[in-house]
């Protein structure tokens, strides 16, 4: 808190304003001493030997958006919910090269381009031997999925700026089906080319990135926050391999998959600073029991056979099914919404596995500590022992207990470094019987 005794001189004249008709009459009030408070009328207007202030007005500008609720009935303000909708493959099967947005924004009542309130999700069709450019001049991440096709995709360096220098480095990739890529905060278009597809006449891509939470903030991204990352599909794969050949707790819950990675995002382990991605696979005639997460999956059929699909619903029963679930049959190449904090369940009933990519807006939520990512087993144990856990962050009340203590030693010795050993000046050789060695404290 500011105290104003010291921010007044001895010339301001402080007056009431209820006193402004009588402005020129108006007592001169000395500034407070000590601890003094001035009266809240005092407090409109300041007067100084050469200035005049009227803080009325400004006052009155300030107060004209405030509101105040009563916090029971607006602490979960009514907002329109995530919707389970799906984008449809036959969208990038066929027709001229094209963006396919998957524009939510109306529904979400948002008045910008939006698949959830933080991502923007979309198909790029590009038939064989044409080109696309794609723009998100915004977005801090952009990830690039290859659903079908091969071809090339570059970074254009765009214009030189008034010292000669581009804005963007030019890069060219070249992909294949099965593989992606993310790019950070990109002013300048990408170009993406179709050399062949194994279909369809042309290749399609999803393609995410995070304009829409941009918007929302109201700011240009200046800083890229990681490089370029490209996914190879033989690397991925490989990993699942390895992975099938160990034990562990998600062979348990029936999870065989890989999360997508950056080493700028060590911490974290997603994608991106915001972007999080898994390739997940559901092995034939197997059931990936019940799980839940806040934040918005966009999940992308990468391959299916009939008899595949999700079931969500938020809530589950005693046994761990979903109550009412809504189904969501699964197409390749076929992007649906699961929302947040519903609890899903992928269901195989085919005899080959299933192939499933979610993009979320779950970099942001691990780094927030809020993702909250839960299996419906352990929460069914922990019910059944009597318990509910606020929280599904891996700590415990006597691991924070633990960590307080640490961080109160850790104090201690921190202040202890900032103790220097000072010798006293040297004196003559009579007195050397008297030289002592002081130890003080001093700030470092």
């Amino acid at each position: 808190m500011v105290d104003i005794s010291s921010k007044i001189s001895a010339s301001a004249r402080i007056v009431s304003s209820a006193d402004l008709s009588n402005l020129n009459s108006t007592q001169i009030i000395q500034p407070p001493l000590n601890n003094e408070t001035l009266p809240k009328n005092h407090l409109a207007i300041i007067k100084n030997d050469d200035e005049l202030t009227d803080t009325k007005e400004t006052e009155r500008q300030w107060a004209t958006d405030a509101q105040i609720f009563e916090y029971g009935s607006a602490a979960n303000p009514d907002m329109k919910p995530i919707p389970v909708f799906v984008h449809p493959a036959v969208l990038h099967e066929n027709g001229a090269t094209r963006i396919i947005p998957f524009d939510i924004s109306e529904t979400l009542d948002i008045d910008y381009p939006c698949t959830s309130p933080n991502l923007m999700a979309s198909f790029v069709r590009i038939t064989v031997g044409d080109d696309i450019e794609t723009h998100a001049p915004d977005a801090t991440s952009q990830a690039f999925y290859i659903i079908r096709g091969s071809g090339t995709t570059t970074i254009t360096k765009g214009n030189p700026n008034d010292e000669g220098n581009h804005i963007e480095k030019e890069e060219t990739i070249s992909w294949n089906t099965g593989d992606m890529f993310c790019v950070p905060v990109t002013r300048t278009k990408m170009i993406h080319t179709c050399s062949s597809a194994e279909s369809f006449g042309g290749a399609a891509i999803y393609w995410i990135h995070d304009e829409p939470l941009m918007n929302y903030l109201g700011v240009t991204p200046n800083v890229k926050k990681f490089n370029p990352t490209l996914y190879k599909k033989s690397d991925m794969l490989a990993h699942v391999e390895e992975i099938r050949h160990k034990t562990g707790d998600c062979h348990k819950k029936n999870r065989l998959g890989v999360l997508l990675g950056n080493a700028k995002c060590a911490q974290t382990k997603t994608l991106s600073h915001t972007l999080w991605s898994l390739l997940n696979s559901i092995p034939g005639e197997t059931v990936q029991r019940p799980h839940r997460h806040n934040s918005v999956a966009l999940d992308l059929c990468v391959s299916a056979k009939p008899g595949v699909y999700t079931l969500m619903g938020k809530e589950i029963n005693s046994e761990g099914d979903i109550i009412d679930p809504i189904r969501c049959d699964w197409a390749a190449g076929t992007v649906f919404v699961t929302p947040p904090g519903w609890w899903h369940s992928h269901h195989n009933g085919s005899d080959d596995v299933a192939w499933v990519l979610p993009i979320q807006d779950a970099g942001l939520f691990t780094h927030q500590r809020t993702l909250d990512i839960r299996f419906v087993d352990d929460e069914l144990k922990l019910h059944h022992a009597g318990r509910i856990r606020g929280s599904a962050f891996n700590i415990t009340n006597n691991a924070y207990i633990k960590m307080v203590k640490q961080t109160k030693q850790q104090m201690a010795i921190d202040e202890a470094k900032n103790v220097k050993l000072i010798t006293a000046p040297k004196r003559s050789a009579t007195d050397t019987f008297d030289i002592k060695r002081k130890i003080i404290k001093t700030s470092v």
